[in-house]
């Protein structure tokens, strides 16, 4: 993804906002615990007024580097610039965070107001001619100055930010091209508050209790208690957040009303309303078109590409087929199967999307005597965490302690401090796993504060946030997480090691500042290890009785491991195909949103049984965080995490102490060396593709 360095740090968020008053928490160094955010003092009114100064100081920094006199160099220009904005990192980080996981219409508001000056900001230090001569007199020179190999990256990048943001076009396309960031940030918002909006919009409330039939009691009691609190009390509340409806897919007999609510959750922004996002893809991809070919390239995807792993669309679409044959082969298998069932109840019916959860669920308990609903309450919240904080303890020696009455923006959030065995600080963890009306779907990890080393030689750790949409404790029961809840609590927490775990000099390299296509390794390695028999007994405990998960139970979810996998992989990668389609247009002349989605899924034989992962009207990853042309890397990185597991595998000790620093010492090292490199260093070869098809079972 081609990204300003000033503005790494907002790569999964979006944009920001500031003023000046001497009691504005986000502009004084707050006395708090770590220097963690004041997030209990910061109140709606001190954003803008805080953005404003903010931006005004980054500014006065980059000038008094554009005005230096004496010759550029290395310290005096790209160390210089690096240094540049740490209020504004501040600000940025508890600004987007809450705005992503405690909104309203006011903070989105102010985010409309703040993506303009953001942007111009941006374009005006990437955009300014002397400050790139500045750097680029010393890239030109970077052979000869005897730097190491961090300074020689940061030299490299600073440079390539530059030319790859527009400094070496000419001033006609200079001014164009900040007319077009400034329109798509604010597109990019537009698009999220659409999301969000049709999210939260949609309600289905049942009456009659016989319409959920063999719903389990938990989901129910979930759903009454959202009716209640929506003011309908003795009914049941369902919505498009996957928490709400999935359980309804996987068990509720009411084939009807699966059908429903997985049609609320597909066709969200997509109703010809006031939140409709058709028009928007279609105008946010007549622009990056254009983005792109202002430098020079056909399409976004190559423009994009360039600075990844893959470098070209071709690579991804090779890569992406390599994976997609076998997937949809097995797919169709698993189709096969669950047609079988669906013909017992719907004799001469067709297996739909919304059958598909349903029927697996049933096959999954005949085949594994696999019953989910069984498993759940071994799978307790806190005691997860715990696990995922075992793990980390067993390969990195890491301790993590709660911290109690620290200052919040929410109620639900929980801090926690990690340190090393000596207790030294490795940095400040902060949770957010409950979904609420202000909170974007789906799960994530961000900064809120980077780690870097200044001037002194003080190496400031970083305050780091995971957060989810898990199921909220109901009054009898605590919250209680689904085998993809577990993964995903361990996936973000693999984020957030990346970024807790960074030793970088300079904060544009530091934590999860990598290639796209690289940056879902650590997260995809920690899943590995969320279902070995090893970990399982570490966290496993019945929330009633105590219980370690039995070896009974254990041995049913390793069987089952690679039950419908097909489906998933397929689902996923349909999603990638779908991205590297849009993004490889050459234009957007007479696109139409639904019909090209379409096109697409034939075009890749997508079955109907099967519905994409994202739709574009919600595809969130590619049309406000930054993924676009970059869905491909989830599985581009779980050929690199299969294989990295493997590694451990192959030591006979999922904790093997040297295979465990090798790890450690590449997710220190954030974008500090070449993704490839900082690799085979850790593995000493290339990883080999077959790891991954062996864990999906696609081959033996």
């Amino acid at each position: 993804m081609k990204k300003g360095f000033i503005f790494g740090l907002m790569a999964m968020t979006m944009l920001a906002c500031t003023n000046k008053t001497g009691d504005n928490p986000l502009l004084n160094q707050p006395e708090t615990p770590f220097g963690v955010p004041a997030f209990d003092q910061i109140k709606l009114e001190h954003y803008l007024p805080a953005f404003e100064a903010a931006i005004a100081e980054q500014k006065e920094e980059v000038e008094a580097i554009v005005n230096n006199e004496a010759e550029p160099t290395f310290e005096n220009t790209i160390v210089a610039l690096d240094r540049t904005g740490l209020l504004l990192d501040r600000v940025v980080g508890v600004f987007f965070n809450v705005l992503e996981a405690d909104g309203n219409d006011d903070m989105n508001e102010i985010a409309e107001k703040v993506s303009p000056m953001l942007s111009e900001l941006s374009d005006g230090i990437i955009l300014n001619d002397k400050l790139f001569r500045r750097v680029k007199s010393v890239y030109d020179q970077r052979e000869q100055l005897g730097l190491n190999p961090e300074q020689m990256r940061l030299v490299t990048e600073t440079y390539k930010s530059f030319a790859d943001n527009g400094a070496n076009l000419p001033e006609d396309k200079k001014e164009r091209l900040k007319v077009i960031n400034q329109e798509l940030g604010l597109l990019s918002l537009q698009f999220g508050n659409n999301v969000v909006a049709e999210t939260n919009a949609c309600q289905r409330f049942i009456k009659d209790e016989a319409q959920l039939k063999g719903l389990p009691e938990s989901a129910k009691a979930a759903a009454a208690e959202e009716a209640e609190a929506a003011g309908h009390p003795g009914e049941w509340l369902f919505t498009p957040k996957r928490t709400s409806f999935t359980p309804v897919l996987q068990y509720c007999e009411n084939r009807e009303l699966r059908k429903q609510l997985l049609m609320d959750y597909t066709t969200r922004a997509n109703h010809d309303n006031d939140h409709d996002n058709k028009a928007v893809i279609i105008r946010e991809m007549e622009l990056r078109i254009e983005k792109a070919q202002l430098f020079g390239y056909d399409n976004p995807a190559d423009y994009i590409l360039a600075d990844c792993m893959a470098k070209n669309h071709q690579t991804v679409d090779a890569f992406l087929q390599s994976v997609w044959k076998p997937s949809l082969a097995a797919a169709k298998r698993e189709a096969a199967a669950l047609q079988e069932l669906l013909e017992q109840d719907f004799p001469g019916e067709k297996l739909q999307p919304w059958d598909w959860w349903f029927y697996a669920e049933k096959l999954r308990k005949a085949k594994y005597a696999l019953d989910e609903e069984e498993i759940k309450p071994y799978f307790e919240l806190d005691n997860v965490r715990k696990g995922a904080f075992g793990v980390a303890n067993k390969l990195y020696g890491l301790q993590f302690e709660k911290l109690e009455n620290m200052p919040v923006y929410n109620p639900d959030v929980e801090v926690f401090k990690v340190t090393e065995a000596d207790g030294s600080l490795v940095g400040i963890l902060y949770t957010d796993y409950f979904p609420r009306a202000g909170k974007r779907p789906g799960a994530w990890m961000n900064q809120i504060l980077p780690q870097y080393i200044d001037a002194e030689g003080v190496d400031h750790r970083p305050v780091i946030i995971n957060v989810g949409n898990f199921n909220k404790p109901t009054a009898g029961n605590p919250s209680l997480l689904s085998m993809d809840d577990v993964e995903t609590l361990f996936h973000e927490f693999g984020h957030a090691l990346h970024g807790l775990l960074s030793k970088a000099h300079y904060k544009s390299l530091s934590g999860t500042n990598t290639p796209r296509d690289f940056v879902e390794l650590p997260s995809q390695f920690m899943e590995n290890y969320a279902y070995e028999p090893e970990v399982l007994k570490t966290y496993a405990f019945h929330y009633q009785t105590g219980e370690v998960i039995p070896d009974s139970l254990i041995a049913k979810i390793n069987a089952a491991g690679k039950f419908n996998q097909g489906f998933v992989t397929t689902e996923l990668l349909s999603a990638s195909i779908l991205d590297m389609d849009f993004h490889e247009l050459t234009t957007a002349e007479g696109l139409d949103v639904n019909s090209f989605e379409a096109a697409s899924l034939e075009k890749m034989g997508m079955i109907d049984e099967i519905i994409v992962r994202y739709r574009p009207t919600f595809y969130n990853h590619i049309f406000t965080t930054g993924y676009e042309a970059g869905y491909y890397s989830y599985t581009w990185a779980a050929v690199l995490d299969a294989d990295a597991f493997a590694a451990f595998k192959e030591t006979g000790n999922l904790f093997d102490e040297a295979t465990a620093k090798r790890f450690r010492h590449l997710l220190e090292q954030g974008g500090t060396r070449d993704a490839q490199e900082l690799y085979l260093e850790f593995r000493g070869k290339e990883a080999d593709p077959k790891n991954l098809l062996r864990r999906k079972g696609f081959i033996e």
